[in-house]
């Protein structure tokens, strides 16, 4: 009788230990490579696994795609906590990474993502790695191992792509020239740079940084399935500018956006979260009130109207229609921020369990480019409390998010410039393809022939209207004419710097701004370099204008409107639309200069034009040469002919 007990209890503990989760009894985190026993700091490795061929099929060998598996290996074996790790590897296969398991791209960028230029991997959700000393060794909480899948060009199996370098890229450390390990591993111990004073060790959240941009994620309210959020985006670069910004990020956890005051997503819509598995969990929710459930979504500011909406607005620094300025214009106006409120999904329904979004991006309209970098947990905001007593409330988390301007290789400008003077009656326009071309272009026009000079009453029409005005001065001045026709310059804005006047002892000049978009500028600014002559700045007569140091220089001339003339309307029909040209928006201004104290001033050769032109922040591009002075060609000619008549008066007098 007791044989079909004995099969119950086996059958029963078979149940038993199939149903226990296999993560139960295999670590998430194999053990450090032997290697890794010398280090007594942070130690890196990397090691390629298998790969396989993918299609298609290239005849160039160099350019034949195949998948790659490796694993990046972040360990702490030093005395102090590694808060933020972050880790440069230097792809050189023109890797495409489809995806990281226990990191993020450090630039904001989301996967697949091209990273054969290198790339910095941030550790997400495990950001910091704790000793082995306040862990009692417990490797789960000291290493993070990265698993890489993506794609790799040129290196055939058996042959492993390896990056050319690995390095902690933290703040403070300093890493030697990583050791490989036959052909598949490469192994670097980086120790902490004993020049640099630190006393992370003593604080509990990393100090702040600097940065042109940066973003506060204020956790203010959290409950168990919903919490609260500000968001505060403040630039401080004094040239940094956003007009109708967009705000993106990713969300980790399937959260969703249910509410928001000061800001709205671009697009509204729930239907992600009514058939995923946030419509399986919150049954009982109205998604018909629920603003966002993209994972990516995209945010943007409300307009002024908006400012003291009950439901919407009421934010302080919300509902500018975008704009952030530069703070020594307007510091109320360098500040934007709005609030929403995000619900979470199991299994993180507690108050304390927030993640914050991952892969920041922002960006605005004729604007510069931003790179911003993962949020940092940083010391609790304080915010002003809201019951008017004289004391502050602090946020329950906080969160920095660093954004820096950047300039990447093959980025092209969004405005440029144009330059004319009061001793050449021909201007040297936009370059061709300044602001970029259409892939079909050659088609119409010479994408690569220089831009041909214009007669001045050029620059007031749309490029598409010019083409018999440059012919016209081309058959005049005996320019050459190439066929086909250069092609546009294709920007929103350009600007014309004219040479006005030059004396013994000062100049001056006149700067037109025009849009040839039909989006207008509100407070608008611009700003122009100039290497030797900007000391000699006396005044602007049409516009407001003041000297700002950059970098420890002071040559940037910065310039705004003056109330009543800071609106740079967008381009608009002409008078007959049927027949005119439209018409671009317009600033003009003239602005002197003093040669007081400024020794070797060559207007003509240089010093009279700037060497870099902004305008809202964006750097624009400028002409490859400046305007021929024809005075000294014209006096030349008229030697031979003087000296003629001198010889003739001579030989009359004998």
């Amino acid at each position: 009788m007791a044989f079909p007990h004995l099969i119950f209890f086996f059958f029963f503990f078979l149940f038993l230990t199939s149903s226990i989760p296999f993560s139960v009894s295999q670590p998430t985190d194999q053990a450090p490579p032997p290697a890794a026993a010398s280090c007594n700091d942070i130690f890196l490795s990397y090691t390629s696994g298998p790969g396989t061929k993918l299609p298609p099929n290239r005849t160039d060998l160099t350019r034949q795609p195949y998948r790659f598996e490796s694993t990046l290996t972040v360990l702490n074996n030093g005395l102090t906590e590694l808060k933020s790790w972050k880790v440069f590897v230097g792809f050189q296969h023109d890797e495409f990474l489809v995806s990281a398991s226990g990191a993020v791209l450090a630039d904001g960028n989301s996967f697949p993502g091209y990273v054969g230029n290198g790339t910095v991997f941030a550790g997400f959700p495990m950001t910091d790695l704790k000793t082995a000393i306040e862990t009692a060794g417990d490797i789960t909480q000291m290493q993070v191992q990265v698993k890489l899948l993506g794609t790799q060009f040129g290196i055939a199996p058996p042959r492993s792509p390896m990056p050319s370098n690995i390095s902690l890229a933290n703040d403070g450390y300093l890493c030697p020239k990583p050791i490989l390990q036959g052909n598949s591993e490469m192994h670097v111990c980086c120790i902490p740079d004993p020049r640099v004073k630190t006393n992370i060790t003593t604080q509990e959240f990393l100090p702040r940084q600097k940065g042109d941009l940066t973003i506060m994620y204020d956790v203010t309210r959290t409950y168990d399935s919903s919490y609260w959020a500000q968001v505060t985006i403040s630039n401080h670069n004094p040239l940094g500018r956003l007009d109708y910004w967009k705000l993106s990020w990713d969300w980790m956890k399937d959260e969703f956006i249910y509410s928001m005051k000061g800001a709205y997503p671009s697009v509204v819509d729930s239907t992600d979260c009514i058939f995923g598995r946030q419509g399986t969990y919150y049954r009982d929710l109205d998604f018909s009130n629920v603003l966002s459930c993209e994972r990516r979504p995209t945010i943007v500011d409300l307009p002024p109207t908006k400012a003291n909406d009950t439901t919407l607005g009421l934010i302080p620094f919300c509902c500018r229609n975008g704009t952030i300025l530069p703070s020594h214009m307007d510091a109320s106006k360098s500040i934007s921020a709005f609030q929403m409120q995000v619900f979470k999904m199991p299994p993180d329904l507690n108050r304390s369990q927030i993640t914050p979004p991952q892969n920041w991006q922002i960006s605005g309209i004729l604007n510069p480019t931003y790179k911003c970098g993962q949020p940092v947990r940083v010391s609790p905001s304080e915010f002003p409390d809201s019951s008017g007593l004289p004391l502050n409330s602090t946020a329950v988390a906080s969160w920095q998010v660093v954004c820096n301007i950047t300039h990447a290789k093959g980025d092209t400008p969004k405005c440029c410039v144009s330059f004319s003077s009061y001793y050449n009656d021909s201007v040297i326009p936009c370059r061709t393809c300044a602001c970029g071309c259409p892939q079909n272009s050659a088609r119409t026009c010479n994408a690569t022939s220089p831009a041909m000079l214009l007669p001045p009453e050029a620059l007031l029409v749309p490029f598409e209207n010019r083409t018999a005005m440059a012919v016209a001065w081309a058959g005049l001045k005996h320019f050459p004419s190439p066929n086909p026709m250069p092609c546009a310059d294709n920007c929103g804005v350009s600007i014309n710097w004219h040479l006005y006047t030059d004396y013994r002892d000062g100049w001056s000049a006149r700067i037109t701004l025009f849009n040839w978009d039909e989006v207008n500028f509100a407070d608008w600014f611009a700003a122009v370099q100039m290497n030797k002559a900007a000391p000699g700045f006396q005044a602007m007569y049409s516009f407001n204008a003041t000297t700002l140091e950059l970098d420890g220089l002071n040559n940037t001339i910065f310039m705004q409107g003056h109330p009543g003339l800071n609106y740079l309307v967008g381009e608009t029909d002409g008078p007959n639309p049927a027949k005119d040209p439209r018409v671009p928006g317009k600033q003009q201004s003239v602005i002197s200069f003093t040669k007081k104290n400024i020794q070797g001033l060559n207007m003509a050769a240089g010093d009279g034009f700037p060497t870099k032109v902004f305008f809202n922040g964006e750097e624009c591009l400028l002409p490859k040469m400046f305007p021929a002075n024809n005075s000294r060609k014209n006096l030349a000619s008229f030697i031979p002919s003087i000296l003629m008549l001198v010889l003739v008066f001579v030989f009359i007098q004998q």
